[in-house]
């Protein structure tokens, strides 16, 4: 790693060999795979760029948080929506933040996962996640019910995208190309969806009655009748 470092060359971490992601920043790591499969988008993309990403979303109006950890995270998302009612879509990243268990003392919170049957439609905050974040400043989500992409266009005061760092591609294309490539596929299989991506792990836009591609929605600005629209952004692997 140091050698890497030194040498003025991309140093990738490998983070499950011997050593712990933390040790791995600390030796000056510039990405981390997790998993062999994620080496491959580093291969294919080069090291995501977060100061591009955050010029971009800046430039169209977006707030924009980092932080190393997804503890830092969970701290600032406490904090901010201390309070505060809260919604949150369908989300694995939620999930692995420990959502709403971590909000429960301090606020009120509605996960429709958890909630059945009851969800608020006019928080003053949402939460999501991004199925694919670029560093040319767009956010894409896709959805089947859409109950989670509604809430991102319309009816809360302030929303908050959620995500770590292998959501980030750099470009559009490359974006919606994870979001129906890795994320629905994922997303589908963990459902227990009959459908061919579910199978094989690639989309065939197929026309399958329990597709659970329906809508997919391009943030390309803040929503006019938002307050407030952030991206939170963590250097951690999270959700699909």
């Amino acid at each position: 790693m140091q050698t890497a470092v030194n040498a003025g060359l991309t140093a990738i971490g490998v983070a499950w060999g011997f050593r712990s992601a933390e040790e791995l920043r600390a030796s000056g790591a510039d990405a981390l795979a997790y998993e062999p499969s994620d080496l491959l988008p580093l291969f294919a993309y080069g090291v995501p760029d977060v100061s591009k990403a955050e010029k971009a979303l800046t430039d169209y109006g977006f707030g924009f948080r980092y932080f190393e950890t997804k503890d830092e995270a969970v701290s600032y998302l406490r904090d901010t929506c201390a309070g505060k009612s809260v919604s949150m879509g369908g989300s694995m990243t939620m999930k692995q933040l420990g959502f709403p268990e971590n909000f429960a003392d301090s606020t009120d919170v509605h996960w429709h996962w958890i909630d059945k049957g009851v969800y608020c439609q006019t928080p003053d905050v949402y939460l999501s996640s991004a199925n694919g974040l670029s560093e040319t400043g767009e956010i894409v989500n896709i959805d089947g019910k859409c109950n989670r992409v509604a809430a991102t266009l319309f009816g809360p005061k302030r929303c908050i995208f959620v995500c770590g760092v292998n959501k980030l591609r750099p470009d559009l294309q490359s974006a919606i190309e994870r979001a129906r490539n890795i994320a629905a596929p994922l997303n589908a299989k963990r459902l227990n969806k009959k459908t061919p991506c579910a199978v094989d792990g690639r989309c065939h836009n197929c026309k399958s009655p329990e597709r659970i591609c329906r809508a997919m929605v391009i943030h390309m600005g803040v929503p006019s009748g938002f307050e407030s629209c952030e991206v939170v952004l963590i250097g951690e692997k999270l959700g699909f």
